[in-house]
């Protein structure tokens, strides 16, 4: 049996999901660099790209990877995805969340503090660098491996999930939001 489905691809949709949480990635590091040469940001738009990170990449997309695609890995494939999930791609998705949240503590303290510039800039900018090594590992290795070696019939369950969840997510309004919100933020920065 070879792996061909006419609905979702779930593994292709989140690698194009890969590719919106780049661009929010080029518009926080464009951002910062603008906070390090003039010392003026928009707070805002910091809250901005703050929403962008929990609500799609974390909520949305990595929800989707951690409940619809990583468990099935590490009950399947063993060892080596057992590693690779949990030693890896789990550890950088809190990772990042850690960045998130000093980056929206540096923000609420800047008023009082202005060596919250600092935090402001390397939290920025940490969790751009992990985000952007991170994606490339699950494009090249994860997903990978998981489209070489999850069963025909596991795969189709994942897309049928990720099919389902994102006509609900759609119904709500959210891919369209959180599009719209990227556009926006590089109209200004880029």
């Amino acid at each position: 049996m070879t792996y061909e489905t006419t609905q979702t691809d779930g593994i292709k949709l989140m690698m194009d999901e890969h590719q919106l949480i780049l661009r929010v990635l080029t518009v926080m590091r464009t951002a910062c660099l603008n906070l390090l040469k003039t010392g003026e940001y928009t707070d805002s738009d910091f809250r901005q790209m703050i929403e962008f990170v929990r609500n799609f990449a974390d909520a949305h997309h990595h929800g989707k990877e951690e409940k619809l695609l990583f468990n099935r890995m590490t009950e399947e494939l063993g060892p080596a995805a057992e590693k690779l999930v949990t030693h890896g791609m789990l550890v950088e998705h809190d990772l990042g969340r850690l960045y998130i949240r000093q980056l929206e503590d540096a923000l609420n303290r800047i008023k009082d503090d202005e060596s919250a510039v600092l935090d402001i800039i390397a939290n920025a900018v940490g969790y751009t660098d992990l985000l952007k090594r991170h994606i490339d590992k699950e494009d090249r290795v994860a997903y990978t491996f998981a489209e070489r070696h999850l069963r025909e019939e596991t795969k189709i369950e994942i897309d049928k999930a990720c099919e389902a969840f994102e006509l609900e997510q759609s119904e709500k309004g959210i891919q369209r939001r959180y599009n719209e919100m990227v556009k926006g933020l590089e109209a200004k920065y880029l």
